[in-house]
Parts: C-alpha cells; structure tokens; sequence
C-alpha cells in the first residue's frame, strides 16, 4: 500500500498531525541518504511511498526511473505537477533540493487529505504557488530561463491581466475556469484548515521556498523543532 492509497481508504479527510510527523521522520531518512549520496529523485509523491506494512509508519521509496545524480544530464521534463518545484517550471538550477519541495507538498497533502497546488497545467500551477508564496525576488528570478513566460517586464505574473497593486488584482481564469487569487493571497494556515500547529507551518514554510539555495536540506529538516520536541 502506498501513501495515497492509504488517504483515499480514509476518504482523503488527511491524517493526524502525530502521524504526518512519523511518516516525515521515516521520509526524511530515505532524503539524507540520497542528499548524502548527490542524488535526485525527482519524483516523490504519494503513490512513490510504499508503507513497509500497513499497521506500521515505516516507508520505502519507489520509483527511481527518473532519478539522477546532481550536476548529471537531465531530461527536459520531470516531477509530477503538483509536486514539481518552482526551479524546475522556470528554468532554473536544478539539485537536491528539488526533493524537499516535494516533500513539502507531501506533508502538506497528508495533513489535510488534498493536493497543496493542483495546477491544471504549468502556468497554473506557478499562480497557485504565487497564491500562496507570493512574487519570487529578482535575485531567484535573474537565474531562471523562463521568466518571461510567466512574468512580464515589471516582475507581476501573467496570470494578472491588471497591473498589481494593494486594491485590486484582476485575474484570468484557468483552463477550467477556476480564478487564482493574487500573489500572496492564500496563507498556509488557510491552507491547512487549522490543522497545523507553529512548528509545522514553520517546517512547511522552511520546505516551500522559492529559491533552492535557501530551502530546508534533509540534514537541517532532522533538526527542525517539529521533528526534534
């Protein structure tokens, strides 16, 4: 059985934060191992982590077909969407830490039983990121290959049709139809439902930073307060 399976046998209603935190520790063991070893998943999700039984939280995890070793030739396209991290959509220097943004994600979906960001394609998942983290800075930005893609030449997303300011924001609607808020709208206590407490939305908020060079490492996240009290 693997993680998903297990959240839709519990009606995708998420789990106890007691139990999002044993499955982190042992995820977090299989991502220094291979943070130790220079090595790339680039594809962890639910359904890449196998429970070893189901009565227990010890995980393994599957599917290395895509995985590469840092600073090795790599293909264009990888990571799952919606748990596919900034740097990869834009363009940018690809590593490790890739991984933890996934991780992230993961966390965050198995506290509340739903997807983090559930992009119906590339530019809507980046304005579901924007949502909630807000515009990246010029010092991310100035590295990546494809900002002018998803940013104009004033730095707001594309997906704003307007100019941002502190009043209004007006928003184009989705594939589907759905409108994405503007940058910085969405809050991870809104996300989480409440469910969270200070240490894991600080941990979360620690996984899901724009820049790679400063996100949490695997060798940091182990020493997190949520993890360590």
């Amino acid at each position: 059985m693997n993680l998903y399976e297990l959240l839709k046998k519990k009606k995708f209603e998420g789990f106890r934060l007691t139990l999002v935190r044993k499955f982190a520790l042992s995820i977090l063991q299989c991502l220094k191992l291979l943070y130790s070893n220079k090595i790339i998943h680039t594809d962890l999700k639910p359904e890449n982590i196998l429970l070893e039984t189901p009565t227990n939280c010890l995980i393994k995890i599957a599917d290395f077909g895509c995985a590469f070793f840092e600073g090795q030739l790599f293909y264009n396209y990888f990571q799952s969407r919606h748990y596919r991290a900034p740097e990869v959509i834009l363009g940018g220097k690809i590593g490790t830490a890739l991984d933890m943004w996934s991780f992230g994600c993961i966390l965050a979906e198995l506290s509340t039983g739903h997807v983090l960001f559930p992009g119906n394609n590339e530019g809507d998942q980046l304005a579901l990121i924007i949502e909630l983290l807000g515009i990246p800075d010029e010092k991310f930005l100035g590295k990546v290959k494809r900002k002018k893609e998803f940013f104009n030449s004033e730095g707001n997303p594309l997906y704003c049709e307007g100019k941002i300011n502190e009043e209004k924001t007006i928003l184009k609607g989705g594939e589907k139809g759905k409108l994405r808020g503007p940058p910085g709208s969405r809050t991870m206590q809104d996300v989480l439902k409440n469910k969270g407490n200070e240490f894991f939305l600080d941990f979360l908020k620690l996984c899901l930073v724009w820049n790679p060079e400063t996100r949490l490492t695997p060798i940091q996240a182990s020493k997190h307060p949520w993890l360590c009290k």
